[in-house]
């Protein structure tokens, strides 16, 4: 007589099953762990200094031609800056565009980011930046223009900021802040 259940693979699907719990769990807790930075476009609730950035964007466009401008979806994004377990602002004008002029707001050297930790704006020109964790510091790493390290445009270069709570300011030993 043919059974209807293999009863010799039981033991392989309960092994299975208690994988997908497994890996279903260790899921569910990274996600209580690791949050994602927030990213929007809306900028009604930026600061007063990141509105201010937005607002002088804005009027450069309107002065050139007459221009229409717009800020992308992930020009704004909310990130813990550094380590206080609070997202921080960062406005990227690589997310500004302008109907009558291409490259108002990006160049060669990449686009400004403006980050605002504490009611401090510092802004930084670059090609791409993340945040990571280095021992007990949130490390700004940004890809950098060649020239900051004594190149040109395709030279490799990036710099390293950590962010200073005592004295407001990034530390870095070979990018410019402004």
């Amino acid at each position: 007589m043919i059974s209807a259940i293999d009863t010799s693979c039981q033991p392989a699907f309960q092994i299975a099953r208690q994988m997908k719990c497994l890996v279903a769990g260790i899921v569910l807790a990274s996600g209580l762990v690791w949050t994602p930075p927030a990213v929007a476009a809306d900028v009604s609730q930026l600061s007063p200094g990141l509105q201010a950035k937005v607002d002088l964007a804005a009027r450069a466009c309107a002065e050139f031609n007459d221009g229409q401008f717009d800020i992308a979806w992930g020009a704004v994004e909310r990130v813990d800056l550094d380590g206080d377990l609070q997202h921080d602002w960062v406005l990227n004008e690589s997310g500004f565009a302008c109907s009558s002029a291409a490259s108002l707001y990006c160049g060669t050297g990449g686009c400004m980011s403006h980050f605002l930790i504490e009611e401090e704006v510092h802004s930084l020109l670059n090609q791409g930046w993340t945040v990571v964790d280095f021992g007990l510091h949130r490390v700004v790493l940004a890809n950098v223009h060649g020239s900051n390290c004594d190149g040109i445009n395709p030279t490799p270069c990036v710099s390293a900021s950590a962010w200073d709570g005592q004295a407001n300011t990034w530390r870095s030993s070979a990018s410019y802040w402004e």
